[in-house]
């Protein structure tokens, strides 16, 4: 990067010019303190600056994620969208390796496939029930599937 000043959230320091998406990247690990770990993992979608997720995407790929990888794992603790609607980032208690997160998350993806709706998309369970779109998360995944030999080499 060029003379930024650095900044105190890691995703700031990143340098969005230089990576390609799609990747799975660890973003920020965290001891807190009484020992545990958390690992926060970068899970781009789209190429920063040039494409983006529509927000009926974003929303419904939150939703069916967040249902689907608690079926797999008990150390997730978030996944959350990113405001530049890139990405989401993987919250996970302990310590994990991208190989680790990029398994967890293709087990994940394979399994949102085969939903037949949105979890939970519907105005008691959600704040905007009415915004989703089952196809779109499916396209997006789809295309994130399409890359999964490369997903860990971020600046390719």
């Amino acid at each position: 990067m060029t003379d930024l000043p650095k900044m105190n959230v890691e995703s700031f320091n990143l340098d969005h010019t230089k990576v390609v998406a799609p990747y799975i990247r660890v973003a920020d690990r965290k001891v807190l303190p009484h020992g545990d770990v958390l690992t926060k993992f970068d899970v781009r979608f789209c190429q920063p600056n040039v494409e983006h997720l529509e927000m009926p995407a974003v929303h419904s790929i939150e939703h069916s994620f967040a249902e689907c990888v608690r079926e797999i794992s008990d150390d997730v603790i978030d996944f959350s969208p990113m405001g530049c609607q890139t990405g989401f980032y993987l919250i996970m208690s302990g310590e994990h390796t991208p190989q680790q997160a990029k398994e967890l998350v293709l087990a994940t993806m394979a399994r949102m496939l085969t939903l037949d709706a949105v979890p939970a998309a519907n105005e008691v369970q959600c704040g905007w029930g009415a915004h989703h779109s089952l196809d779109d998360m499916k396209d997006e995944v789809h295309a994130f599937l399409e890359n999964s030999d490369v997903l860990l080499d971020v600046m390719r």
